[in-house]
């Protein structure tokens, strides 16, 4: 392959050394020289392929720390519950999509949010098999942290009225003791063991053009096993467009072990992250771990998905490993109870232990996460997408909510991704939300507590570097520089130069993935 010179355009390196660049020259799947056109061009050559952005501004690829995309692929043909505005759309959804689909098929998808329906309440299974009554149907909440399922589900699974409660999660029951179709957290986990496509890689190789579309060229993926393999086989196929830094569930883990699995194990196109731990539920299932009881809702408090003891035991079995650990934490006592055990570990040479969410927390805990260490893995979006839950649940709470500004200035490393598909995988969502705190029709005005918002480059940068740091991949991608992987993306909008409302409609107009061009919109 020629060498490639990529010109014409305003380039923000991220790279604090030569922030602005006006051309690159790429030599097979790495960054040769970044600057000056008339220098790039004398680096490159006589011989080099001339490629004219004509004046896109251009980014170092983004890359989502925490995303599903597994779950993401399988939503792209599943039912979407998230703009039913009451049980009765949510049940004219289900059906319509239930008539599509072949005999014996499960439902998938979901995301439906009962606390924004008119009138907000629970559903349950009953309402599920008057529109769905042969089909199994298993529907995630918007969070993901809630089940709803139809008596078909409950039965394939072995779920009934003796079935006791499991560690770490509630079967909701009714006065009769039968379960309602509810299942919070650990009680979730048998159907999602049902739930697996057989079709994920062609799932995948689908969902990965949509992600390229978006900008996005690397990923943090969050899902399974299954998941993992289907990505092994795309790589081996010579079909990976996009870098994959796969977290291990922690029921594999000690298969994992066995194998000599090892975080940062594996090639610059897929290889192995760390291991993904439960500490609490979420904000919108009511099942966060906080230290006070939500509003309202006297005594409920969340629930501790991992036990702490068990937390400290599994932290020094991974670590032990070689294999770093990133928590699911979202309540305040979750999130000090995670960094209570990883200080009880202590720090491991070679691996960044993480926080995945860490939506609220002590004040005082955010200096406690910068000495240790931690990575905060967060999702700018969810803050906006949760304003009204905060403000009612956790009503006089002390509380650093979404503390980004107060991360950063404490010295912890953001990482920023979207959850999806519990939100949009869209990265300028992401930007948006971060430095304006607002919703995408700008409410509130001024942002919600607006002492937290990032300027734009702080928050390009943890959806670019800090996610590599994260994975441990900062030497290799998130930033453009000489000798780094040549993956990047150019842009409509210049995101340093715009304002926040035009970077949320940002269009990509070409991602170069490894010095190949991946995805080019007209």
């Amino acid at each position: 392959m020629s060498i490639r010179v990529y010109r014409n355009a305003a380039i923000h390196t991220g790279d604090s050394g030569n922030p602005l660049a006006e051309a690159m020259a790429v030599d097979g799947d790495l960054l040769l020289a970044v600057g000056g056109e008339a220098e790039v061009r004398e680096a490159a050559g006589q011989g080099a392929e001339l490629i004219d952005l004509e004046g896109a501004a251009v980014l170092p690829g983004l890359y989502d720390a925490h995303i599903h995309t597994a779950q993401y692929a399988q939503s792209l043909g599943a039912v979407d519950l998230r703009g039913a505005r009451c049980l009765d759309e949510a049940l004219s959804l289900v059906a319509a999509h239930a008539a599509r689909l072949r005999p014996g098929a499960w439902l998938f998808g979901g995301r439906w949010n009962s606390n924004t329906w008119d009138p907000p309440a629970q559903p349950d299974r009953y309402a599920l098999d008057s529109v769905c009554r042969e089909l199994p149907v298993a529907l995630p909440s918007v969070d993901g942290h809630t089940v709803w399922a139809n008596s078909a589900a409950l039965r394939l699974a072995g779920i009934d009225a003796s079935t006791p409660d499991p560690l770490g999660g509630e079967i909701v029951r009714g006065a009769s003791g039968e379960p309602t179709g509810i299942l919070r957290e650990a009680a979730s986990y048998p159907l999602r063991d049902l739930m697996v496509s057989p079709d994920l890689r062609d799932l995948l190789h689908t969902a990965q053009e949509e992600l390229l579309a978006l900008g996005l060229t690397s990923v943090h993926d969050i899902d399974g096993e299954d998941c993992r393999a289907a990505y092994l086989a795309l790589r081996d196929a010579g079909e990976l467009k996009l870098r994959v830094h796969k977290a291990i569930p922690l029921v594999h883990l000690e298969a994992a072990i066995a194998e000599g699995r090892r975080t940062g194990q594996g090639d610059d196109w897929i290889h192995t992250g760390p291991v993904k731990i439960f500490s609490d539920g979420a904000l919108g299932s009511h099942t966060c771990h906080m230290s006070r009881s939500f509003a309202g809702e006297h005594g409920n408090v969340g629930i501790a998905v991992t036990p702490n003891e068990d937390l400290v035991r599994l932290f020094a079995r991974a670590a032990g490993a070689g294999i770093a650990v990133a928590t699911h934490a979202i309540g305040d006592r979750a999130n000090r109870l995670v960094i209570d055990a990883y200080e009880t570990v202590g720090r491991t040479p070679g691996l960044r232990h993480r926080i995945e969410h860490a939506q609220h927390l002590r004040p005082a805990d955010l200096a406690r996460m910068a000495t240790l260490g931690i990575v905060a893995s967060m999702q700018p979006v969810h803050c906006t997408s949760d304003i009204d839950l905060v403000d009612s649940l956790l009503a006089g709470h002390d509380l650093a909510s979404y503390a980004w500004r107060g991360m950063l200035n404490a010295g912890v490393t953001l990482a920023f991704g979207s959850d999806a598909p519990v939100e949009s995988p869209n990265p300028f969502a992401a930007l948006y939300a971060a430095v304006t705190r607002a919703r995408p029709d700008g409410t509130p005005a001024g942002g919600w507590q607006p002492e937290q918002r990032l300027t734009m480059a702080e928050a390009v940068s943890a959806h670019t570097l800090g996610a590599a740091c994260a994975a441990s991949e900062q030497n290799r991608k998130g930033i453009l520089a000489p000798g780094k992987l040549a993956d990047f993306i150019a842009v409509d909008t210049d995101p340093y130069r715009e304002s926040p409302e035009a970077v949320l409609h940002t269009k990509v107009m070409t991602t170069v993935v490894g010095g190949e061009v991946r995805c080019q919109q007209p």
